[in-house]
């Protein structure tokens, strides 16, 4: 096994020991490096974003004072969530390395499959029933955008 992935499952096995959250592991690795580490906090933390690659996202981020992780690969014990591979997406980690598969996920009971299928029917524009995304306010809430847009220090990521 790769060392890194090894870390990994090693921060996912000792999740099973604490119960903070399900048996999750990712490290995120810069030029040969751990920069950052994290296993799932969900129930520890009574946060439901507090999955292992957000967690090692934010460590990453914390200790290389960036919100930008061009150059790093993460590592995770288990194919990325939707919402962990859009955070992977946002912080420009361009290689992810994964051990279990989202189907072996689905069989210890996590649901991601749900979220896959929500977004294939909202691709398709007929899932009204998982969660509704109206419109409401644009001519308010565009001002906002409008000013950023002219905005001269503004810093874009």
């Amino acid at each position: 096994m790769n060392k890194y992935m090894k870390i990994a499952d090693e921060l996912a096995r000792d999740n099973l020991k604490t119960s903070a959250g399900g048996p999750f592991g990712a490290v995120i690795v810069k030029d040969g490096e751990i920069v950052g580490k994290g296993s799932n906090h969900v129930l520890k933390n009574n946060d439901p974003t507090a999955h292992a690659e957000i967690m090692a996202i934010r460590d990453a981020c914390k200790n290389l004072n960036t919100f930008d992780l061009t150059g790093c690969v993460i590592y995770t014990s288990c194919y990325p969530c939707p919402m962990c591979l859009s955070a992977i997406i946002w912080a420009n980690i361009k290689e992810v390395y994964y051990g279990n598969t989202k189907e072996d996920a689905k069989n210890i009971g996590f649901r991601d499959d749900f979220i896959y299928e929500y977004f294939d029917k909202l691709i398709s524009g007929c899932d009204n029933e998982t969660l509704r995304l109206m419109p409401v306010g644009r001519e308010e809430t565009i001002v906002a955008f409008n000013e950023f847009m002219v905005k001269e220090d503004k810093k874009m990521y």
